[in-house]
């Protein structure tokens, strides 16, 4: 009881020794004016644009990928302390990866990962995530100016107009979760239930530590589906497995970042077929994965 009392009297006296410090504000207008675009406030303060490829026609078969389907780039910022912890993807042609990167460097910009995320498309495309620290608006423009050595479109981001998608429902109901619609292009985010850190920075799910799923319309009845899988190491070989015993092609298996806790895999799919069934297997493949119901 005394201790009680002495806890509650230190916090009437001293309450921001007892309150979690708020987290710092993030400049939103200095990033949107340098990047030349907005992007949306997301969960845990994440302030996210995105890139998507709506430049290139990219196919996979007879498939023809839209740009928030598997070409959407982004960059997303983590307000903190000293300023922002920025970390993102960009989709990027085999001819603009070196000039993007050796900018990119030689701005203190840190490459964690250049890698494929599909398999057989055309044109082949490569995935360049990146981090950095320091001010939001600094860290912006250098984003813009790496970009702006690849055909990337800068500019405004038109909105997508919602569409409805007769396949929604089943997908839906298969996976036992709702999605979100942009364009054509339906998707889900799956968030781990793991607080995941980065130099000690938490890193929110909405900066690209969620399993993302993605949906599009294949013709005949049929959906494509891809996106990835987010994993510890001991997850692994399960996920895998049930994602080829149930027809889903494992087509990328790898790690977006350095020194992140706790270390996470990420494993790319595609598959093409009946709504139900895709998201059926999909279903069975996150049962193994420590993610929110």
């Amino acid at each position: 009881m005394f201790k009680r009392s002495v806890l509650a009297l230190i916090a009437l006296c001293f309450p921001a020794a007892v309150t979690a410090a708020a987290s710092p504000a993030l400049d939103t207008a200095a990033i949107s004016s340098a990047l030349g675009r907005s992007g949306q406030t997301m969960d845990g303060g994440v302030y996210r644009v995105s890139f998507p490829r709506s430049d290139l026609h990219v196919t996979i078969g007879s498939t023809t990928l839209l740009p928030g389907f598997a070409l959407g780039g982004y960059a997303a910022f983590i307000p903190e302390d000293s300023g922002v912890l920025a970390v993102g993807d960009l989709v990027l042609l085999e001819g603009e990866i070196q000039p993007v990167m050796q900018a990119l460097q030689q701005s203190g910009f840190q490459i964690t990962a250049l890698h494929n995320h599909l398999r057989g498309e055309s044109p082949h495309v490569m995935y360049m995530h990146f981090m950095a620290s320091g001010d939001a608006g600094t860290i912006a423009k250098q984003v813009r100016a790496a970009l702006a050595l690849s055909k990337t479109p800068l500019g405004p981001l038109a909105a997508a107009a919602p569409k409805t998608l007769g396949f929604q429902e089943a997908i839906e109901s298969a996976l036992g979760r709702k999605g979100k619609i942009s364009g054509s292009v339906l998707s889900f985010s799956v968030p781990r239930l793991e607080a995941i850190t980065t130099n000690g920075i938490t890193v929110p799910p909405a900066a690209g530590v969620a399993t993302a799923i993605n949906f599009e319309d294949a013709g005949g009845g049929n959906v494509a589906t891809t996106g990835d899988f987010v994993l510890l190491g001991s997850e692994v070989p399960a996920e895998e497995q049930t994602l080829l015993a149930n027809g889903i092609q494992v087509t990328a298996l790898h790690h977006h970042m350095i020194d992140d806790m706790p270390h996470l895999y990420y494993m790319h799919f595609w598959a093409v077929g009946p709504p139900s069934r895709v998201a059926g297997a999909l279903a069975k493949a996150l049962s193994h994965t420590n993610v929110k119901p």
